[in-house]
């Protein structure tokens, strides 16, 4: 993320540029509200207008249900969606992997340590 700056005051897509997630992890709208003190439709708000996706890893936070939610403003229901295939792949391309209709397969793939100090 060096030479770019995040639009000011975007608290989610700064703590997510520090590398919080990790590769081949995802979290919830959920568990980045909790651990920021905010709303998960903050959380979607916020990811929804990073202009840096995927330097800023928005595509590693799923619904609470495992569902692949939205990517890029647009929450459409896989596959019909274009964003949510692109998420699917760069999902994939980290070892994540998701159903046909958009689910995470793989349990052990959840993250929520957090570092907030």
């Amino acid at each position: 993320m060096q030479g770019k700056t995040l639009p000011a005051g975007n608290t989610i897509n700064s703590f997510l540029s520090g590398e919080q997630i990790p590769e081949g992890k995802v979290s919830t709208y959920a568990a980045l509200a909790k651990v920021l003190k905010s709303s998960p439709r903050a959380v979607g708000g916020a990811l929804r207008s990073n202009p840096f996706a995927p330097e800023v890893p928005c595509h590693r936070v799923l619904a609470s249900t495992g569902f692949i939610g939205g990517f890029k403003g647009d929450w459409e229901k896989v596959p019909s969606g274009q964003n949510q295939t692109s998420k699917r792949k760069l999902l994939a391309s980290e070892g994540v992997q998701l159903d046909e209709t958009g689910y995470l397969i793989d349990k052990s793939c959840w993250w929520d340590k957090f570092d907030v100090s």
